[in-house]
Order: C-alpha cells, then structure tokens, then sequence
C-alpha cells in the first residue's frame, strides 16, 4: 500500500466515524424528544392542566398495554388489520367496477347521475383519494 492509499484509507476512516457520530447523534436526539414529550405529557395529565380522560396519559397507556395479554392483543391487531385490508380491497374493487360501467354506458351514468351527486355531498368517514376524485370528474365530463 502507498503513501497515497493510506492517507486516503486515514481520510476515509475519520469520515466514516464522522457519519456514524452525526447518526448517533440524531437519534440521540430524536429518543430525548420522544422522551421529553411524554414526560411533559405525564407531569400536565398528573397535575390536571390536561383532562388525562381525553387525552390519557404515558402511564395508563403503559400500564394497560401491560395488562392485555399478548395473545388478545395479537389477535385484536390481526382481526384490525384484516378487516382493514378486506374493506379497501373490497371499497377499491366496487369503487373500480362502478366507475367503469358508469364510463360504458351513458344511460346509466344519466340515471344514476342525481344520486352520486347527492352520494359525493355527503361528510365522507374514510380517506378521500385522488383516484376518487380524478375518476368522479371524469365522469362528469363525459356527461
């Protein structure tokens, strides 16, 4: 190895140890503001400036994630994420179909016009999309 090789492996070394301190640093960071917002968060809650029954408390949350056991925990988080994932697929697939026979057909897309539109005024409960939004436009341009 020559002179040059290693002056660059002596470079290389100091700032790659200076990537990884800047790392640590940030994540250092990043835990004492985590941990800093839940103590606050406690301290208010204990002292009553928060109503700890609308927005809880650290403790309680820790201490009734304790109590559940692991298996009804497990179990309530896969019957969540399952009935997730069913109503979008299920929502997508319909959303989809729908759209595409209203593009077919003119008559049902006049028929049924009034309704969607007083169906779109309504408050939405779920996420609002942009395909949603793209395809109800397009709809009514055709119209």
């Amino acid at each position: 190895m020559n002179k040059k090789d290693k002056l660059f492996s002596v470079e290389r070394k100091k700032h790659l140890k200076s990537i990884r301190k800047k790392k640590a640093m940030i994540l250092i960071t990043q835990i004492s503001i985590l941990v800093i917002f839940l103590g606050i968060w406690e301290i208010l809650a204990r002292k009553g400036i928060i109503d700890s029954f609308i927005t809880s408390q650290p403790s309680r949350i820790l201490k009734t994630f304790m109590n559940l056991s692991s298996n009804d925990l497990v179990r309530h988080i896969l019957v969540t994420t399952m009935e997730t994932v069913v109503g979008f697929l299920l929502g997508t697939t319909l959303g989809v179909l729908i759209a595409v026979i209203l593009w077919w057909s003119d008559f049902l897309s006049k028929v049924f016009d009034p309704y969607l539109v007083v169906l779109n005024s309504l408050p939405k409960v779920a996420l609002r999309t942009y395909n949603y939004n793209l395809g109800w436009s397009t709809v009514h341009q055709r119209l």
